[in-house]
């Protein structure tokens, strides 16, 4: 018998049971008696390779053939999961709307942990589903009390931050059918009070959270004598936590009524074409209309996509850094915790380090600054070859479809890194813009845990596209969800053109919203007259069936010698550059060539800028021309690696020390920049530099 076909043997008995095993295996053994102890040892230690070696995620669907395309039509597509043409409603029969949703989630859990939020320095604390549900009765009770009627007609808004009240009063509304509008402080006034006149919200159905600035309430409402206002009366959920209702009819914020202890009749007739939500985008307000509906496909998309992976209440935590609203209720359909941040940003990686959350909800942004900080923090020579050799063998096993944290080089490398995440992520979700393919892959390896990017946007309820398990390649936003087609359409005056299956990405199904309130020209602007919802993204089909956003339609303008400019696209190619932290690209139709806003990454930028003999400050080297210029050269030579074209390529830039925030009103709530009001802040800078003799 030769070695193979003894190995061969040994495999085919490693099934027997531990009585018949070693008698199978010696007696096939070729060799004599004095033999058996080197080969025993051999055979032991062959058999624990065999039953603990990495194990491949297996896909679902042919990696080469990921979405389909519908009626022959290769620029319109859809999932590979699905059987035909028809689009998926819902996951769970008994999981239809977000109440029902939640209900599924109390049952699941069993009552077990849902909310939770720390102090400072503190372990988390949870409060349990069934707490969550008797409070979101208690509170939806009380707004009856004060008048809010329990139908689909009434809207209630929340003006607080994002924190476990935030969750409960969106529950305390649809518990009784009510519409919840979220309302946010980085609105601004003026936006706030076209919200609250759009949506014929009286004063009086806010729910509000003791710490947001109660200043900027006292003037959100136009036609309200605020002079007699009262110091407020706070109703507590617990003692550390306060929820108070606005009211008018006395000019006070007064106390709840003691919610009532009666058997209210739940709205249980509740259906799926019932608003949800109201999500406001940037500049001037403009509702999207979302239904339970929406959020019971949009939900169930993610479940068909993932159901290789394992859903488990105890061992499926998240950390919430927004209001979220999508993946909270898709955690909640499964019984898994959601842990909220603390509000500052400073403290978030200490917040993830004690979470230890299994499924993070990131940013690209964030992705970034954790692979910056990775390899800035390797500075030898020796440690740096060795972070990319073994950066080069987990991609390997990637590539075979294994994810995994436990390798010799997650013991040896990447361990500290991730346990700076709490050690127990296994799952990570980045949407909101496009993310490098280097980072994305760089950060699967050494993160050791799944890391899907997704693609969509507010009017479809969130995803439209998603990665799917198995495929760990980058450069694509995955294929179409099954609740939705997706398909490319001409845009001539780009050059996009469907022959080349590339041109504006359109949604269709049950994962698309029912249009803005009271603003039919607008809707119409987004829904066609078939359903089809124009993005103003313009992305392109890969051959494996999966899409890729190349540029974007949107935020287009011309350039003076009719070049057509996307200055998302070419900012996200300078978020590459080591000592940038976000860069803003402006052109002006007027004008020949673009220019830049760029605030430097303060954790680098002292170091870079030391590196090539200039010595000062954060402040100072924002001011230093030779600092500029250097910082200038730098992103042209990243845009030329990254295929820019000359006209793409900024020809001056402002360094600016403060980074864009929501705080200061230059990111939305979302963290993407507000275009409008960064052109308004820096509108003396940007005439400076095209008041200069033409580049």
């Amino acid at each position: 018998m030769s070695v193979n076909e003894w190995l061969r043997s040994l495999c085919s008995n490693l099934g027997h049971s531990e009585s018949e095993r070693p008698r199978s295996i010696l007696s096939s053994l070729p060799l004599s008696t004095p033999s058996l102890l080197g080969l025993g040892a051999l055979a032991s230690a062959i058999a624990y390779w065999l039953m603990t070696r990495p194990r491949p995620m297996r896909p679902s669907v042919d990696l080469q053939a990921q979405s389909v395309a519908v009626d022959g039509d290769p620029c319109c597509r859809r999932s590979a999961l699905l059987p035909d043409n028809k689009l998926q409603d819902f996951y769970y029969e008994d999981s239809k709307t977000a109440y029902a949703i939640f209900q599924r989630g109390i049952k699941v859990s069993g009552g077990g942990p849902c909310l939770g939020y720390r102090k400072p320095g503190q372990p988390y604390e949870w409060i349990s589903y069934t707490e969550v549900a008797e409070q979101a009765q208690l509170l939806g009770s009380g707004l009856l009390a004060k008048g809010c009627q329990s139908n689909s007609s009434q809207f209630v808004g929340i003006f607080a931050q994002n924190r476990p009240e935030w969750t409960i009063s969106q529950l305390a509304c649809y518990t009784y059918s009510m519409v919840l509008v979220p309302l946010y402080e980085t609105l601004g006034m003026e936006a706030m009070v076209h919200i609250l006149d759009l949506g014929k919200i009286n004063i009086k159905r806010i729910v509000m959270s003791y710490y947001c600035k109660l200043h900027n309430i006292k003037h959100i409402h136009r036609h309200t004598d605020y002079s007699r206002l009262r110091t407020p009366k706070i109703h507590c959920f617990r003692k550390t936590v306060a929820i108070c209702i606005i009211t008018v009819t006395s000019l006070s914020l007064d106390k709840c009524p003691p919610f009532s202890t009666n058997k209210l009749r739940f709205s249980l007739w509740l259906c799926s074409n019932n608003l949800f939500i109201f999500f406001w985008g940037p500049g001037k307000p403009k509702g999207a209309m979302i239904t339970h509906g929406n959020i019971a496909s949009n939900i169930s998309s993610v479940i068909k996509v993932l159901e290789v992976c394992v859903y488990t209440s105890d061992s499926m935590s998240t950390l919430t850094m927004l209001n979220a609203s999508l993946f909270q209720v898709t955690l909640f359909c499964h019984g898994a915790r959601v842990g909220f941040y603390q509000g500052e940003i400073s403290l978030l990686m200490d917040d993830i380090k004690t979470l230890k959350p299994a499924f993070l909800p990131v940013v690209p942004r964030l992705l970034n600054r954790i692979y910056d900080k990775i390899l800035g923090s390797v500075t030898s020579p020796l440690r740096r070859t060795l972070l990319n050799f073994a950066v080069r063998r987990k991609q390997a096993e990637l590539r075979s479809g294994v994810v995994r944290n436990d390798s010799l080089w997650d013991k040896l490398v990447f361990k500290k890194i991730q346990a700076s995440l709490g050690g127990k992520l296994r799952f990570a979700l980045t949407t909101s813009a496009p993310i490098s393919p280097t980072v994305l892959s760089f950060l699967r390896a050494t993160l050791g845990c799944v890391i899907f990017e997704g693609y969509g946007q507010t009017e479809c309820t969130g995803g439209c596209t998603f990665s799917m398990p198995g495929d760990w390649t980058a450069g694509h936003v995955g294929a179409p969800v099954p609740g939705a087609l997706v398909k490319v359409v001409d845009i001539p005056e780009m050059n996009y053109l469907t022959k080349n299956q590339e041109g504006e990405v359109c949604i269709k199904g049950p994962i698309v919203f029912k249009g803005y309130l009271r603003d039919p020209e607008r809707t119409a602007e987004a829904l066609d007259s078939d359903g089809w919802l124009h993005t103003g993204d313009v992305g392109q089909w890969l051959p494996n069936g999966t899409l890729r956003i190349i540029d974007r339609k949107k935020n287009i303008f011309k350039l003076s010698q009719g070049e057509y400019i996307a200055p998302e696209k070419i900012e996200n190619v300078y978020m590459r550059c080591v000592p940038v932290l976000q860069v803003f690209v402006h052109g002006d139709s007027l004008q020949s060539y673009l220019i830049g806003i760029v605030v430097p990454d303060p954790e680098v930028f002292v170091d870079w800028a030391k590196e090539r003999g200039i010595v000062g400050s954060h402040q100072e080297l924002c001011q230093n021309p030779d600092v500029k210029n250097a910082v200038l050269e730098d992103l042209k030579d990243v845009g030329k690696k990254a295929g820019l074209k000359s006209f793409e390529q900024v020809k001056d830039l402002y360094l600016h020390p403060e980074m864009f925030s929501i705080a200061n009103g230059l990111l939305t709530p979302t963290l993407k920049s507000r275009r409008n009001d960064i052109r308004r802040v820096f509108q003396e800078q940007l005439s400076a530099m095209y008041s200069k003799t033409t580049i």
